[in-house]
């Protein structure tokens, strides 16, 4: 198993900006196409008063500040230059959710999905939606969020899939903003992951198509049985199981760092196991790509490269 797909990460608030322009972009996308990557996917169209498009209704409603790039246009254009499919992300607030106002963060997404469907749903590459509220737990609100969300975006469209990508609260589940490396109280246990999320994948079927779980959050002796949980529930409500195989390093307190190859290789050969259908990653630009501000990013795609038979950048 080999990645076939990334997030794009333009909104962020725990990993340096790398300043790139439409030239930059563009190469990087060759690089993932090189490489066999034939789906991108935008992390978030917003975070708080930041925005990858001049939305309106964000403007408007939240004060966002109105960026001077139309990056959703941009991403667009360079999806179908390469021939990739593109999944929208939408709004997070980073506030109004994480504080139990789950109807006022679907209200602003509703929205949002309304307009972005408008500018840009007749672009060739637009082809899903991923819904960027992410959980590991059976949160209160969050099957609600996730099916009114969902429901709405694939009735807007015509049916486009929608992508959720969770993440395991394992014991590596610790704030970004800290040096801390793991939990003290250790994570959730499998009995307890698997019955949460029977729940949660009950109550989003039909709304929802596809659950990538993030793979970083447990120790990687763990990881294949989650997995398998994960396929396994997947598989009894319908949904289409992919795996989020992280590309950063969450076993150093520098936060983040481009992984070590054998653990990437690890992960998709865990992945691959127990017959996960795709693997995406978080993130190629950053972690990966040969045009990373991390040198060791390079190293990381020539290595990969190297396994995978894909001609090495030079």
């Amino acid at each position: 198993m080999h990645l076939t797909g990334t997030f794009l990460d333009e909104i962020s608030h725990d990993i340096p900006h790398q300043n790139w322009g439409r030239a930059e972009w563009d190469a990087d996308f060759a690089a993932m196409r090189a490489i066999g990557i034939d789906t991108v996917i935008l992390i978030r169209s917003g975070y708080r008063r930041w925005l990858t498009y001049p939305s309106a209704v964000l403007i408007a409603r939240e004060g966002c500040y109105r960026p001077p790039v139309d990056l959703v246009d941009m991403f667009l254009d360079l999806a179908e230059k390469y021939g990739m499919t593109f999944y929208f992300g939408t709004y997070d607030s980073g506030n109004y959710w994480h504080r139990g106002h789950f109807q006022r963060e679907i209200d602003l997404n509703l929205a949002v999905v309304d307009e972005v469907w408008a500018q840009y749903g007749g672009r060739p590459a637009f082809r899903g939606w991923y819904l960027t509220q992410e959980v590991s737990r059976r949160t209160w609100g969050i099957i609600d969020l996730y099916a009114t969300m969902g429901r709405h975006c694939k009735a807007i469209s015509g049916g486009l899939p929608v992508l959720i990508s969770p993440w395991m609260e394992g014991i590596k589940a610790v704030s970004s903003f800290s040096a801390q490396i793991a939990r003290e109280s250790g994570g959730i246990t499998l009995a307890q992951h698997e019955q949460e999320w029977d729940e949660v994948m009950a109550g989003i079927a039909g709304a929802v198509d596809i659950v990538a779980f993030q793979d970083g959050h447990v120790e990687f002796d763990e990881l294949p049985e989650f997995l398998a949980v994960n396929k396994r529930l997947a598989d009894r409500h319908g949904l289409r199981c992919w795996t989020n195989s992280e590309t950063f390093d969450r076993d150093m307190p520098i936060k983040f760092l481009p992984i070590k190859w054998e653990k990437l290789l690890l992960k998709l050969n865990a992945a691959e196991q127990v017959g996960v259908e795709k693997a995406i990653t978080f993130e190629f630009s950053h972690f990966m790509s040969p045009n990373s501000a991390y040198l060791q990013a390079r190293h990381l795609y020539n290595r990969y490269c190297e396994h995978f038979g894909f001609g090495r950048q030079p």
